[in-house]
This record gives structure tokens, sequence and C-alpha cells, in this order.
């Protein structure tokens, strides 16, 4: 069975209620499914966020993406998580990452721990939100070998960041990926919901995205291999819609995020998809 298409969209700020509310609204009329606002120091803090966001629509779930859980007791998460999901009448999905940025740990007068640590810390959380919260979906993001178990065997929505190259001959690292996943979730495999989140897309008639993003998280990769990158789209609106139809059917993948500024942009694909 294909699964239907979910679209994300980022939020990155909230300067008053009027524009958290304002996005929120649009994000709903363009077909959004799901309105995500990230964790970082210096960011718009996510749960009161959300909650403005909440209040002013109906149909559009709410989302992080992701949360640090580093930064977070289980059971004071739990209450928030709880109060957001009451709140939105049942539209609350958590996201949640491993952390990886060592100066947010130090403002945040926090230890960094190891990675092996941040993902035994991440697994914590997630196993007590699936005795205590269960309702509430999980989305785990990563790519990492530790990250990916944890995801497969706890999650319901894995977040894949489309590896770290870029497809080339037999080489295919999202499918790699991909198979990796299946093999740690074993029989869950089929009841999962696979997320690829997108970087970089046009903004215009030129069909170029801009890729200050991805060239920040893969410096390696040239201008050529970061536009065949999972997580970069181009060309026409119709092009976009058809490579997402090949990434549903080739790897899976039907949860499809973008950033904030792509919003209108990619409405125009939504509309194909639907």
């Amino acid at each position: 069975m294909v699964a239907d298409f979910r679209f994300g969209v980022g939020l990155h700020a909230a300067a008053s209620l009027a524009d958290v509310q304002d996005a929120a609204r649009r994000a709903e009329d363009r077909g959004f499914d799901v309105l995500h606002v990230p964790d970082h120091l210096g960011a718009p803090a996510p749960f009161p966020v959300l909650t403005a966001a909440a209040a002013a629509t109906t149909t559009l779930h709410l989302g992080t993406f992701v949360l640090n859980a580093g930064f977070y007791r289980a059971a004071l998460l739990a209450r928030d998580v709880a109060a957001l999901r009451d709140l939105s009448a049942g539209r609350f999905e958590l996201g949640l990452g491993a952390g990886y940025v060592r100066k947010e740990f130090e403002a945040a007068e926090l230890p960094f721990p190891t990675a092996r640590r941040r993902v035994e810390y991440l697994e914590h959380v997630t196993a007590y939100f699936a005795e205590h919260l269960a309702d509430v979906p999980i989305l785990i993001a990563g790519n990492g070998d530790r990250l990916l178990t944890v995801a497969a065997r706890h999650a319901d929505i894995i977040g894949l960041t489309g590896g770290d190259r870029a497809a080339e001959g037999d080489d295919d690292p999202l499918a790699e990926r991909i198979a990796f996943v299946r093999a740690a979730a074993g029989e869950r495999f089929d009841a999962l919901e696979l997320n690829v989140a997108i970087t970089a897309m046009p903004m215009d008639d030129s069909g170029r995205p801009d890729l200050t993003i991805p060239r920040r998280f893969l410096p390696a990769l040239s201008d050529e291999q970061l536009l065949r990158h999972p997580g970069v789209l181009s060309g026409t609106a119709h092009d976009m819609a058809d490579r997402l139809r090949d990434y549903r059917d080739r790897y899976g993948i039907s949860y499809v995020i973008v950033q904030a500024p792509h919003a209108e942009a990619f409405a125009k694909v939504i509309a194909q998809l639907r």
C-alpha cells in the first residue's frame, strides 16, 4: 500500500504572537500537515511557540524538529508534552535528537557527554515516553548507526538526513541507511513513517536552489554533488513533485519537511502531489 504524503514546514522566528499565529494559519492554508519548531539556544522556545500556533489552527499538527534530549529530564519534558498534546487536541508530535552542538551544552551549563552517552540518554527519554505517553507520536532524526538503531526500535517516525554524501553509481547512501533501519526494526519496519528534511530548493523560477544550508552541513561536497543529495530539490514544481514521488516509490519516504523560507514555493509542489 502506498502511503499518503505528509508535509511539514519549520518555523524559526517568533517576533510576536501575531507573527506566530499568522505563520501557522498560512501553513495550514497552504496544505502543510505539520508545523515544526527547532530546539537551539538563540531560537524561539518550542513549547510556547507551538502552543500559540495550536490556538490559531484546527487541523495543523505541531512538532519539534528536533528537541535536544540532553537538555531535558524525562518526567519534566513529559509534563510539557502532555500539556501541549491536550491543548492542541492531540495534534502534537514529539521530535527528538541526541544533540550535537557542544557550545549549546556549555551555554546551558550542562556537561557535553560523548556521542555514545548522548544516544543512550535519548533512548532513556524515548523509553520513558513509550511507558508514560504512548499516544504521542515520536520522531527521531539522525544518521549514525547507534541513533538509527534507537529510532528503529522505539520511534514511530524516522527522520533521515539523506546520508553524508551524494549517490554515485551503485552507491546510494540513503538506501543504505533505510536498509539499516529495516534490519534494526525487524517486524516494526512496515509501521514506520520515513521522513526526509529538505534543506535547499528553488524559491523562484530559476530552478536553482540556494545551497547555503547544505554547504554548512556537508562542506566536503561540491555543488554538483549537493544538487544530487536527497535533501536538495531543484527544477520546476513539476520536477520536484516527480522527485518526491520517486522517493516514495523507491525508498518508502512519504513525509517531507521544508524550511520556513521554502513554504510559499513548496506549496506549488504540494498542490501537484495531492
